[in-house]
């Protein structure tokens, strides 16, 4: 019975290694939200595939809406990326690079050179033509990203707990192991003089 279920999770095991090798990992993450004056910025937009095998025609937009001032909250078309056409406008001409990936699960773009004047409302679009043999369905995904820009990185909370506690943890981890050896050494202290007492 244990051979048996050995068996069976090694199989199971065999076949989750060959689905990850045949189906490429597609992970949709959140966009960081805060960039740092003078630093390149990465806005993360992903769409995953579920369907890879069908043939797909997409489409993708970013917008930018600066923080609103004087009432006014206008868009700006930044940057535009389909299979036929790139094209970077202002006012981001020659800060904007390309960094999605060529599957175009992933369409994020990278500011160069974050300015204050950077922060506010970034919309992505993606829009989905599917190839099938009957219809061409239409899919459209709009993500946005609030960006701040700031002079320097806030603190990392989590960050900070974490190493608080990883310190704390080695330690305790140290005197644990302190007391261990200290017990280990009196037990064999003991077993030493007992052996000597039954010698004589």
């Amino acid at each position: 019975m244990v051979t048996q279920y050995k068996l069976h999770l090694q199989s199971l095991v065999l076949l989750i290694s060959l689905v990850h090798l045949c189906m490429p990992v597609c992970v949709d993450v959140q966009s960081d939200t805060e960039g740092i004056v003078g630093k390149a910025m990465k806005l993360t937009c992903i769409s995953c595939l579920k369907r890879e095998e069908v043939s797909v025609t997409t489409f993708v937009k970013w917008l930018y809406t600066p923080s609103p001032t004087k009432g006014k909250n206008i868009s700006y078309l930044i940057y535009e990326y389909n299979t036929n056409n790139s094209n970077v406008e202002n006012p981001f001409k020659d800060r904007l690079n390309w960094n999605g990936s060529k599957d175009l699960q992933e369409v994020s773009i990278e500011i160069r050179n974050v300015t204050y004047n950077d922060s506010g409302l970034y919309t992505c679009e993606i829009r989905r033509k599917f190839g099938f043999e009957l219809y061409t369905p239409i899919f459209e995904v709009i993500k946005t990203i609030n960006l701040t820009v700031k002079e320097k990185a806030s603190d990392d909370t989590t960050a900070i707990y974490s190493e608080i506690m990883m310190y704390v943890l080695l330690v305790f981890l140290t005197l644990w192991l302190l007391v261990e050896m200290v017990y280990c050494y009196r037990k064999i202290s003991k077993s030493d003089e007992q052996a000597q007492d039954t010698a004589y």
